[in-house]
């Protein structure tokens, strides 16, 4: 048994354990009281509640010690329970938990928007809003780049998602179980081809300018590019499979955009904070962005998010056009300070890219011996495989869910995502420690090589 003290939390025995079945009793008791008072379509990904957390570990109330591969959805890459993180919001919270920063302002939201001009990428000057949750960040950066432009229209693309409330429904590609049944979404919105490699009918090679050109002749005949306010593109695609575009794409796409006065934004709710193994993932190809939305790994584990962008055009919108009663919350500003100073001490970037070193080949060499994987991709520790019908590329949800459940079974906690349903992706705590990283890919590949066998999975 490995005990440490856990570089992203407390003192954890660092090790898978499995003591109950997965849920276990107390697991399960829960859940039934959650069945009884909380709404179905708040889903959950695998029913065993946890009572304790740090570095690459959850544990839950029945005992078991699960390997954490998810983060929370990318939430907790230093920890769980980071000690600046805690340190932090243990002394905000003695001195007060709000006031709302419309009304009396503090110094810590004032911080938070420092770090954020220093670390977003471009040297010009920038500003910031701060909000609770990505969804947000995405709606208040149209709402900014409209208000720059004088446009209405708005540019997005497929397998592309960007949050659950209406404006981002109506940019989020995928329908179930995102948008099903929630319409009418909000107009002017127009959809366009994804740079989606694997996937682009000609071959990898020729999907960058294929793409490209696909998409900005769309936009100059059916949209009109005077009429367009943004474009709104994640780096790396999150729920839409952790789709990495192909070279030059994101790079031809800005320029298109500086050439026609268009915003550029950069969705890095899922990819900023060290996640991709640079700060910002649209670093990987030199794109400077207008305006970059980030949440989910900012604050660890504390809700917050932000749009920054260029002072040219944050500062097109009226006074009181943003804000939110919780936004820039001092808590949660708190814990973004300590979040970033626990980035930079570690050097988690580096860490994000040692985890893709790791797991990229790992999963590579687990696709040569096994058909079922169509493709292997990702940065830093933002990694997916695709499986498929062996022999084809015809998505497989079916056989994405039996590994996902069978890792679930040995204590490992995997996510899957993908317009089809097929995609299992890996976000590991960029704190977990080498043996966990090592024997929760083990699981997985014992997972995969199992779809082979009937009845073992």
């Amino acid at each position: 048994m490995t005990t440490a003290l856990a570089p992203g939390g407390p003192t954890l025995a660092q090790r898978r354990l499995l003591v109950t079945e997965i849920p276990g009793p107390r697991s399960r008791a829960l859940l039934e009281r959650r069945e009884a008072v909380v709404a179905p379509g708040v889903g959950t990904v695998l029913p065993v509640f946890v009572e304790r957390a740090g570095g690459g570990v959850l544990v839950d109330v029945d005992g078991n010690s699960l390997i954490d591969l998810g983060s929370g959805i990318a939430v907790v890459g230093v920890g769980n329970a980071a000690p600046h993180v805690v340190e932090g919001v243990r002394e905000q919270v003695e001195r007060f938990t709000h006031t709302c920063f419309m009304v009396t302002p503090y110094e810590g939201y004032v911080a938070v928007c420092e770090e954020l001009a220093r670390l977003t990428p471009g040297s010009h000057a920038k500003r910031s809003a701060l909000f609770n949750t990505g969804s947000e960040a995405v709606e208040n950066a149209v709402k900014i780049a409209r208000a720059h432009t004088g446009r209405q229209a708005v540019i997005a693309f497929d397998h592309a998602y960007h949050g659950r409330t209406n404006l981002t429904m109506a940019l989020t590609a995928k329908n179930m179980p995102y948008k099903h049944g929630f319409g009418p979404f909000a107009p002017e919105v127009y959809r366009m081809p994804m740079a989606y490699p694997y996937r682009w009918p000609t071959g990898p090679e020729q999907c960058g300018p294929e793409a490209l050109a696909a998409v900005t002749g769309a936009i100059d005949a059916q949209v009109g590019a005077g009429n367009v306010a943004c474009v709104v593109i994640e780096p790396i695609q999150g729920e839409g499979g952790f789709v990495v575009p192909a070279p030059g794409f994101l790079s031809g796409l800005a320029e298109y955009c500086r050439r026609n006065g268009i915003v550029f934004v950069a969705d890095e709710v899922q990819t900023g904070f060290a996640r991709t193994g640079d700060w910002f993932a649209c670093e990987h190809e030199g794109v400077v962005p207008d305006l970059v939305t980030t949440a989910k790994g900012i604050a660890g584990g504390l809700p917050l998010a932000a749009v920054t962008g260029r002072a040219e055009i944050m500062d097109a919108v009226h006074k009181s056009g943003l804000g939110g009663t919780y936004g820039g919350n001092p808590l949660a500003c708190a814990a973004a300070l300590g979040a970033i100073r626990t980035i930079e001490e570690q050097d988690l970037c580096a860490a994000a890219r040692r985890i893709g070193a790791t797991m990229l080949p790992r999963l590579r060499a687990l696709q040569d011996r096994c058909p079922a994987v169509g493709d292997v991709r990702g940065r830093g520790a933002m990694v997916a495989i695709e499986l498929v019908q062996p022999g084809t590329t015809t998505p497989d949800p079916a056989a994405t869910a039996a590994v996902a459940a069978a890792c679930h079974r040995a204590g490992v906690v995997v996510l899957t995502c993908g317009t089809y349903g097929n995609v299992l992706r890996f976000l590991p705590p960029l704190v977990i420690p080498d043996h966990l990283l090592d024997e929760g890919l083990m699981v997985v590949e014992q997972a995969v090589v199992a779809l082979g066998r009937p009845g073992l999975t």
